[in-house]
C-alpha cells in the first residue's frame, strides 16, 4: 500500500472497530478485504487493525487469522487456531498415539467451531487439525469476560494427518501473534491517554482546568512517553526476523500499558473508579492481553536470561 492508501484503509478499519465487535467485526473484517491486505501488506494490516481494536476496546478473532496465517493455514476460512496458555508461547498440543493432548486458549470463534488447528510440540514442529468435540472449552470470565476467551483442554481425534511444517515456523507465528497484541496494547493504551487527556482539559479546580497544573501535565507526557516508545519499538520489530525484537516490543507494549492505565487511574481520580467511566474496560483489557504470548515480566526474564547465556547485548534498534 502507497501512504494515501494505507491512510484509508486505516480509516476504514476505525470506523468498523467503533461500530462492530465479536462476530459482526469478524464479518466486517472479510467484507472490507482484510485478509487479502494480511496476504498482501501484512505489516500495514497487522498494525492498523490491531491498534484500531485497540483504541475501539472491540473484540474479533483476528488473532487466529494471523497466527494461522504465519502458520500456512489461512488466512480467511481456515479453522480457528488453539494459542498458548496464559503467560506461556510453547505448542498447546502434544502427539499421544492417534489423537492429541490439547491444553491452550483460543477465541471466541474457537468456542464455536467443530475443528481447530494445534501446533504440536516434539522432536519436529507439526500441525494437525482435531475434532473439537472431544475437548473441553470453558468461556474464560475473570478479568475482561467480555475478550471472549476460552480455555480448552483435554484429548481431541485428528481429522486430519499431521502435516510437517517448516524448521521454526512455530516461531514466526508467536513472533507475528505477539507483534499483533502489542499492537492492541498500545492502541488501548493511547485510549486511556485520551481519556485522561480529555478530563484534565474539562475538569476544572481552584478556577482552572487541571490540565494547567504541572503535576497533571508530568503524568500524561509520561503516558505519552510511554505508548509511542511502545509503538517505535513495535516498528522496528519487522525488520527482525528472529523475533528478539518482537519479544521487547510485545514486553514492552505491556509494561507501557501499565504505565499509562496508572497514570491515567491518578488524573480520572475518584472518577476512574466508576464503572459508569470507561478506563475500567481498557484496564482489564490491557491485562489480560499482557499475559497473551508472554507477559511483559515472562518475556523480560526470559531476554534477560538469554542475554546471560549468550554474554553478548541485543544489537541496538534504530528508533
Amino acid at each position: 500500500m502507497d501512504s494515501a492508501e494505507r491512510d484509508l484503509f486505516g480509516r476504514t478499519l476505525r470506523r468498523a472497530a467503533e461500530s462492530h465487535t465479536g462476530v459482526a467485526l469478524d464479518e466486517a473484517w472479510r467484507a472490507l478485504a482484510w485478509h487479502e491486505a494480511l496476504s498482501g501488506d501484512t505489516r500495514s494490516a497487522v498494525s492498523l487493525l490491531f491498534e484500531h481494536q485497540g483504541r475501539a476496546g472491540a473484540t474479533s478473532s483476528a488473532l487466529d487469522d494471523v497466527v494461522g496465517f504465519a502458520l500456512g493455514v489461512g488466512p480467511g476460512a481456515s479453522p480457528p487456531v488453539v494459542l498458548p496458555v496464559l503467560g506461556g508461547a510453547e505448542p498447546p498440543g502434544t502427539l499421544v498415539g492417534g489423537g492429541v493432548h490439547v491444553v491452550g486458549v483460543g477465541t471466541a470463534r474457537l468456542a464455536l467451531a467443530d475443528t481447530a488447528v494445534v501446533a504440536c510440540r516434539g522432536t519436529a514442529e507439526e500441525l494437525v487439525t482435531v475434532e473439537t468435540a472431544g475437548l473441553t472449552r470453558r468461556r474464560v470470565a475473570g478479568m475482561d469476560p467480555a475478550l471472549g476467551l476460552v480455555e480448552v483442554s483435554g484429548d481431541a481425534t485428528v481429522a486430519e494427518r499431521p502435516a510437517r511444517v517448516g524448521t521454526g515456523q512455530w516461531t514466526d507465528a508467536v513472533r507475528l501473534g505477539r507483534v499483533a497484541v502489542g499492537y492492541e496494547l498500545v492502541g488501548a493504551s493511547a485510549a486511556m491517554l485520551e481519556l485522561a487527556r480529555v478530563h484534565a482539559l474539562e475538569r476544572v479546580q481552584f478556577g482552572q482546568p487541571i490540565a494547567s497544573f504541572q503535576a497533571v501535565r508530568h503524568r500524561l507526557a509520561d503516558a505519552l512517553v510511554a505508548v509511542e516508545s511502545a509503538r517505535a519499538l513495535l516498528d522496528a520489530a519487522w525488520e527482525d526476523a528472529g523475533g528478539e525484537t518482537a519479544a521487547m516490543a510485545k514486553a514492552l507494549a505491556g509494561r507501557s500499558a501499565r504505565t499509562t492505565a496508572r497514570h491515567a487511574q491518578q488524573v480520572l481520580a475518584g472518577m476512574g473508579f466508576t464503572t459508569e467511566h470507561p478506563l475500567h474496560r481498557y484496564v482489564r483489557r490491557i491485562l489480560v492481553l499482557d499475559a497473551l504470548l508472554g507477559s511483559a515480566r515472562a518475556l523480560t526474564v526470559a531476554l534477560g536470561r538469554e542475554v546471560l547465556a549468550k554474554r553478548c547485548l541485543p544489537v541496538p534498534v534504530a528508533l
